[in-house]
């Protein structure tokens, strides 16, 4: 009797402990969010906040913008490209100030150094007018969803240029990712435009991917070129390389666009514009405006945070893209396209537990 009475004791006093215990975790994980809040100021908090929320308003922002343009009556591909570096001298704006607050001088511009700002300039000219193409023959939503590709190839290229460390989550999230693609190949007939041709839609996919790709080198030579030349990585260096990654950008993306006589163009394209040529500048101009935002959102939230929270938002974003077309544009959104949505957001929080294990690891 003894036995069976201590067993009975235990099994009454084991379920008491589990609110117990998981209250702690929660009592733990309050008190280190109490002091992680403490140790900064109101200030960085608020910076973040802004960050934040300019990353995930202005990026689909800028994408939803892309696509308003076509729909509309706006044919070139160069323009688009053109609009998204026309912004550098925002950033510029924001980078000479820092100067003064941080009581630094600006990075000396050697040989290696400039040649690798053109390198990178060059092929950003050539990603935006790969997004170009493919926000031409698809939906907002479809090429969202296959522009987070990108964080499959960020992986691949970070692992073979700068000797980031791949473990199972991150390796995990390259497949689910690649999956998620696959099953938005696999729904192509439902969200197609009747205006779109299947030659054009196909070509809309492979531009979407191939600038996917590029993006994802891009951002794997820019860390080398933080570790490599740099040495150090600050907010103000962060925003050197921007500024002079998007100038670099804008000067080859305007060759592009007078050897086109697309500038000529535009005005044509004004006139017949649904919604008049008012409609058609503002267009223009806020895709500019957004996509600056963006940009400098990310660099705030990677120097203030960390690259988990900014993948953490590049998670959010998709789906508010994604969900924003469909509301606003009304983007077809049929049941593959919905399991490619939670597919792809489940790799990314993949890829961001696996960020975070390595960055944990490496510490």
């Amino acid at each position: 009797m003894q036995p069976l009475l201590e067993s009975g004791r235990r099994m009454e006093e084991e379920p008491s402990n589990l609110p117990v215990s998981l209250w702690g975790r929660v009592s733990a994980f309050e008190a280190r969010a109490r002091e992680a809040y403490k140790r900064k100021p109101i200030s960085h908090w608020i910076l973040l906040v802004l960050s934040s929320a300019a990353m995930l308003v202005a990026f689909p922002a800028s994408s939803l913008l892309s696509r308003v343009y076509y729909a509309n009556g706006g044919t070139s591909k160069w323009i688009i490209s053109w609009v998204a570096v026309a912004g550098w001298p925002l950033t510029a704006l924001i980078l000479f100030p820092t100067y003064l607050v941080c009581k630094t001088s600006p990075t000396p511009l050697t040989l290696k150094l400039t040649f690798s700002y053109i390198v990178l300039g060059l092929l950003s000219a050539a990603d935006n007018l790969m997004y170009a193409y493919a926000y031409a023959y698809l939906p907002a939503s479809t090429a969202s969803l296959l522009a987070s590709s990108s964080l499959v190839f960020s992986a691949l290229f970070g692992y073979l240029l700068v000797k980031n460390k791949l473990n199972a989550a991150i390796v995990n999230a390259v497949v689910v990712i690649t999956a998620a693609m696959t099953i938005i190949a696999l729904d192509s007939d439902s969200d197609r435009y009747g205006n779109v041709t299947d030659k054009q839609y196909i070509w809309g996919f492979i531009w979407d991917i191939l600038g996917s790709a590029l993006h994802g080198l891009i951002f794997a030579l820019s860390e080398l070129v933080f570790v490599k030349l740099v040495g150090r990585r600050s907010f103000h260096v962060v925003l050197e390389q921007q500024v002079m990654v998007s100038l670099f950008a804008f000067v080859f993306t305007t060759i592009g666009v007078i050897v086109n006589n697309d500038f000529q163009r535009m005005k044509y394209e004004a006139r017949s514009f649904e919604g008049g040529k008012s409609s058609y500048y503002l267009v223009l101009i806020w895709s500019t405006i957004s996509f600056q935002l963006g940009v400098l959102g990310s660099v705030a939230v990677l120097f203030l945070s960390s690259t988990v929270l900014a993948g953490v938002l590049n998670a959010i974003r998709v789906p508010l893209t994604s969900i924003a077309a469909v509301i606003l544009l009304k983007d077809p959104m049929s049941g593959l396209k919905i399991l490619s949505l939670v597919v792809t957001f489940w790799g990314f929080g993949c890829y961001i537990y696996g960020s975070s294990s390595s960055s944990k690891d490496s510490s």
